[in-house]
């Protein structure tokens, strides 16, 4: 099995000390970085705090060694491309969702609306309506009665109703009565 705490701490931008603290209970950076790195047993109960403050099902912390793995081999920054200091596994969308029990949602989109083009997947992590605090101003899928869906930038929320402006020009305010569940947009998959 290959350890991926330490891909998953960097590419969710944490440091070694801000992963110990956020354990529960908290911990050191020396211990993360043992686990890290495999100077220490990875236990079952390390793995569900360590997921548990990355916000990822444990699970995904190791991989088969046969599994083949993408890797991070560049940046592109405003230097242009640079090559890393050592190659990094790169993390699939679904390593990245928080780990609260429900699955991804795909949209896929069929016609250019906005910033989309045709082809481009939008990942989906789906969110209760009362934490809709953390999808203002991002975009948003909201079912609505009869199996139909609103999607756009969630701009306000009063009560139990979301109010969305879709993606492209001149289009009108979407308001949405109790939803079950929101979709947070969480990762853009554009083929080239």
């Amino acid at each position: 099995m290959i350890n991926r705490i330490r891909d998953i701490r960097k590419a969710k931008g944490l440091t070694l000390a801000e992963l110990a603290q956020a354990c529960d209970p908290p911990t050191t950076a020396q211990t993360i970085g043992r686990l890290e790195t495999g100077m220490r047993n990875l236990s079952l109960k390390w793995m569900d705090r360590i997921a548990k403050a990355l916000g990822v099902d444990p699970e995904s912390l190791v991989r088969s060694e046969q599994a083949p793995a993408a890797s991070v081999v560049a940046e592109l920054g405003a230097n242009g491309a640079e090559a890393l200091t050592a190659p990094r596994e790169a993390l699939l969308p679904t390593d990245l969702a928080a780990a609260n029990g429900n699955a991804l949602a795909v949209l896929e989109v069929t016609a250019s609306m906005g910033e989309y083009r045709p082809g481009d997947r939008l990942w989906l992590r789906r969110i209760d309506p009362q934490e809709s605090g953390q999808a203002i101003n991002r975009d948003c899928l909201v079912p609505r009665a009869g199996g139909r869906f609103a999607f756009g930038r969630l701009i306000d929320r009063q009560g139990a109703r979301i109010g969305l402006l879709p993606p492209g020009a001149g289009q009108k305010q979407l308001i949405v009565d109790n939803p079950p569940w929101i979709g947070l947009a969480v990762m853009l998959v554009r083929e080239l």
